[in-house]
């Protein structure tokens, strides 16, 4: 199994741990991942971590798609290949209708064509068989719209790509999931309980299916909390919110992916709660509300010989096929190493 540093996007100031990194490199980490939401982007703090390590990959998780038309977003991956000798990943993800609408003042509607199409120019791009030409729901090259010029010209990238441009997507859904392991290396959920990995196998079955590429071929990377210290209530207390943030805020009451998932999985009763009280208003109430055998299962929290007794669990998912990679969610360098310890 691979292991992953999941760093998030920034808060007020950009700042990026740059010695966390390189002792993740140091442990031998396959990976670092730097996200963006409506402040920090992803593509400059990559390109700043590419510059500052050797070995490590480095992907966005995710790069929000209406942020970026699809060729820019090509011309971005196969600059940073170049200069990183093949280590960029290009995680890619819909956002939701919150910030789509109301940040980048574009719309939401059908965003998992939206992924396929983007995903298929990408492709298009870096294989330079011809001119670009797509004509989908979301994206027209040429652009053909009414108050076009009429000169626009398909063209190929000037630059050329010297290997085909590692996709992952962020997928919960079963057409996502599917489509995910129809055309990408890989994909991340936001959490998942290692007794219950199988639960997207017929989903990346699909798609694979109509690859015709195999279950090795195809990465399951979900994001882990990790919170070490001998205070096992403090550890869960710390992940609680961003559960509670998630299962409860990140959607509209009925239209919550993640308040789906978490249903799916067992924590229905739970997610149901969660959700109700935090779109009250009382997030302090909902965050309470995160059961500590949810945090138990889909975080490694507590003393540093309970998080290697948890780790067992997701060795055994990654033997059985089911998860490639974990992507660990700490600024803790202690952690990581007893985890590369325990799994490297």
């Amino acid at each position: 199994m691979k292991l992953g540093l999941n760093l998030g996007y920034s808060s007020r100031k950009l700042s990026l741990p740059l010695p966390l990194v390189l002792e993740a490199e140091r442990l031998g980490f396959d990976s670092v991942w730097t996200s963006e939401a409506y402040g920090s982007d992803a593509v400059t703090t990559s390109a700043w971590l590419l510059a500052h390590t050797q070995r490590l990959r480095v992907g966005t998780a995710i790069l929000q798609m209406p942020a970026r038309t699809p060729t820019m977003t090509a011309m971005t991956a196969i600059s940073l290949d170049h200069l990183s000798d093949g280590r960029f990943i290009v995680g890619l993800g819909p956002s939701g209708p919150q910030v789509v609408e109301g940040w980048y003042g574009a719309s939401y509607a059908k965003p998992l064509t939206r992924l396929r199409e983007y995903i298929e120019i990408i492709q298009k791009v870096a294989k330079r068989e011809e001119p670009v030409q797509y004509d989908g729901y979301h994206y027209h090259l040429p652009y053909n719209g009414a108050d076009g010029t009429g000169l626009g010209k398909s063209l190929k990238c000037i630059l050329h790509a010297e290997r085909p441009i590692t996709i992952y997507t962020a997928s919960l859904q079963h057409k996502a999931v599917a489509l995910s392991a129809e055309l990408t290396s890989g994909f991340f959920p936001i959490w998942v309980d290692p007794a219950k990995a199988d639960v997207f196998e017929p989903w990346i079955a699909e798609g694979l299916a109509r690859s015709g590429k195999q279950r090795k071929d195809f990465d399951m990377a979900p994001f882990v909390g990790v919170v070490m210290g001998d205070d096992l209530e403090q550890c869960r207390n710390a992940l609680k919110p961003g559960l509670a943030l998630y299962i409860g805020g990140m959607g509209a009451r009925g239209k919550n992916f993640y308040t789906e998932y978490a249903s799916r999985n067992g924590w229905a009763d739970a997610a149901r709660r969660v959700q109700d009280l935090y779109l009250d208003g009382k997030k302090d109430e909902a965050t309470a509300a995160i059961p500590d055998a949810l945090v138990d299962a889909v975080s490694l929290v507590g003393p540093a010989d309970r998080i290697k007794g948890q780790l067992e669990a997701w060795v055994a998912a990654s033997k059985a096929g089911y998860v490639g990679s974990m992507l660990l969610g700490t600024r803790d360098p202690e952690a990581l190493r007893v985890i590369a310890e325990a799994v490297l």
